[in-house]
């Protein structure tokens, strides 16, 4: 055989102590942690956030309804209650750690664009365009003189 050396890739799997988003229903783009896997279809997810309205009942949903985060809760052991849920929520920041990451930053301002108003979304047009004019004429200067 060769030396070759086989790494796997970063495959996130569903795990107790999983930090996972959950895509649909009343708590759409909240924050829980899987608690215990029901079967393969279901897990059971208890959601403990420090933030006010971000606090995710625990309960069970299907695996299809939620997205996996790169964070697990580590040593969770199976079928903890809410209190030691929380306590190592508080932990391990994950709070801190969603807030800070590229995917909640995208949410919030998906959210925040979502809810514009018309002359809102009209100045976020004008706005793109005097960059879009900006950035080209630096280019066109940047062409003019390596041309000369």
């Amino acid at each position: 055989m060769s030396g070759v050396d086989i790494k796997p890739a970063g495959w996130k799997f569903v795990e107790v102590g999983r930090v996972v988003t959950i895509r649909s229903g009343p708590f759409d783009g909240k924050l829980a942690t899987v608690a215990e896997i029901i079967d393969p279809g279901r897990i059971l997810v208890d959601g403990p956030s420090t933030k006010e309205g971000e606090v995710v009942p625990r309960q069970a949903i299907a695996t299809s309804a939620v997205s996996l985060t790169p964070w697990v809760i580590p040593n969770l052991p199976k079928a903890a209650g809410t209190g030691a849920i929380k306590k190592l929520w508080e932990k391990h920041e994950v709070d801190k750690k969603w807030a800070e990451s590229s995917w909640a930053k995208k949410r919030e301002q998906q959210d925040r664009r979502r809810n514009l108003t018309d002359f809102e979304r009209f100045k976020v047009m004008r706005l793109k365009k005097q960059q879009r004019f900006e950035t080209l004429k630096a280019h066109a200067k940047i062409r003019a003189t390596a041309k000369a």
